[in-house]
């Protein structure tokens, strides 16, 4: 288990805007923890990026190291949008994350697989070691038990249904034309949620055609709607003539321009043609568009009210997730705990392994006769029973230690039993973890591989 300490820092929507948000974006995940494991004393790294939050976990031999690194890795947004955090909050937080809870969308399940590719691109970049190993995999566990065990995913459950949800609430879906940009996961969402909305004619544009051609023939398949596909460039001829247009590509640049919008269907009694949804990050809508007399443009920050009303209905639902992010808190506390105890005992173990090896053989070359095997049969096992009997009052007061934060026990315990630790090694526990809540820690066991106490 490592020996340092969880820091963390964020931009997301509650903090920062769609703008603040962009700045931080880094070119991808997996550079963005290359370039955080080249900061010194940086052990581990992981990053998620989504079209409304940005996320850096590092672990360091201490706080300070992990601010200076996050400091340097969010240079470019204002200082007001980022929030840090510590090693419990940061833990805490991701837990958080990946139940839904500090979603746009209150309990939205994207985010679940967004936590799991994220952990897969660090892992890429070498950035998971066994602080992180064990915090995101816990995440990801609370984030599944979140969505199987309570009510916080029913009804709108992406920023793809809740555009769909902005846009109903503006013109009337029925036998409309949708126009989709960008055929990526949120992309695929967004074209799912409107074909059932009962659109009539969904168009899909995207950069990479053969993209737009799978998610349009999936649809029609699964729906009675006019799917088609078109690259980018018919934007020029098919952005005019949709009545709802939601964008969501990865481009650094807008990708529609005033002179793609503008509509020709007969404006409502508010003289809108057009609703466009602008779910791209950074943003794909240029600013000029929302100056169209006849189009009005909504972006990420605008889906409040949807989310809102979401956040309403599931709050009960929530309270339950809170609850169990206590508990599994709690657990992950303990389970760090547990770990470093059982350094020291792994230590201990080794060591007396090395000496009752050295002591049986030593009693064996003292015996004569041709029952030698037999002999070294009996010397081990009585071997081994002493030193589990020896070693068995240590174990339990060890990972009694650990449980009540006696750190200084443990180092101890490693300065005695493992030759290779030395007196002026760093502390082996964070200082934030001897303020976590723990339970009570199961006390007596020899760690994994060794010999069961008589």
């Amino acid at each position: 288990m490592s020996t340092g300490v969880v820091t963390a820092a964020r931009v997301t929507h509650r903090c920062g805007g769609v703008d603040q948000i962009a700045a931080a974006s880094p070119e991808s995940q997996e550079r963005a923890v290359t370039e955080l494991l080249t900061v010194p004393e940086i052990e581990e790294a992981y990053v998620l990026s989504t079209c409304n939050r940005v996320e850096a976990y590092v672990v360091g031999a201490d706080h300070a190291v992990g601010r200076a690194a996050l400091e340097e890795f969010f240079a470019a947004v204002d200082d007001e949008a980022v929030v840090s955090t510590d090693h419990d909050e940061s833990l805490r937080h991701l837990l958080r994350v990946a139940a839904g809870l500090e979603s746009v969308l209150l309990g939205e399940d994207q985010i679940i697989g967004q936590v799991r590719t994220a952990y897969e691109d660090a892992r890429d970049a070498d950035g998971i070691g066994s602080m992180l190993e064990a915090a995101i995999t816990k995440a990801i566990h609370v984030g599944e038990r979140a969505r199987t065990e309570t009510a916080i995913n029913e009804g709108v459950v992406s920023l793809g249904s809740a555009a769909t949800r902005r846009a109903a609430n503006e013109v009337d879906l029925e036998g409309a034309t949708a126009l989709v940009v960008g055929a990526g996961e949120m992309g695929q969402l967004a074209a799912r949620s409107l074909a059932a909305a009962g659109i009539d004619e969904l168009v899909v544009v995207n950069r990479t055609v053969s993209h737009a051609d799978h998610l349009v023939a999936d649809i029609g398949t699964e729906t009675e709607i006019e799917a088609t596909a078109a690259p980018l460039e018919a934007l020029d001829t098919v952005g005019s003539r949709a009545d709802v247009v939601v964008t969501a590509t990865g481009s650094e640049t807008p990708v529609v321009e005033p002179r793609h919008l503008g509509g020709t269907a007969g404006a409502d009694a508010d003289g809108i043609e057009q609703v466009v949804v602008d779910l791209g990050q950074p943003r794909d809508v240029a600013p000029a568009a929302a100056g169209l007399p006849s189009v009005r443009v909504f972006d990420l920050d605008d889906l409040e009210s949807v989310t809102e009303e979401t956040r309403e209905q599931r709050s009960e639902a929530a309270r339950e997730v809170e609850a169990m992010i206590d508990h599994e808190f709690d657990l992950l506390c303990e389970q760090y705990k547990r770990a470093r105890a059982d350094e020291a005992i792994a230590a201990m173990y080794e060591s007396a392994e090395r000496i009752k090896e050295r002591e049986v053989e030593t009693a064996l070359s003292q015996l004569e006769g041709e029952e030698g095997e037999a002999h070294r049969e009996v010397v081990e096992a009585m071997a081994d029973s002493l030193v589990n009997q020896l070693l068995a009052p240590p174990t339990k007061s060890l990972r009694e230690a650990a449980a009540e934060d006696d750190w200084s026990t443990i180092h101890t315990a490693l300065q005695l039993f493992n030759p290779e630790f030395e007196a002026d090694d760093r502390p082996i526990v964070p200082p934030s973890i001897a303020t976590a809540t723990t339970g009570e820690a199961t006390n007596g066991d020899p760690p994994i591989g060794t010999a069961e106490d008589d």
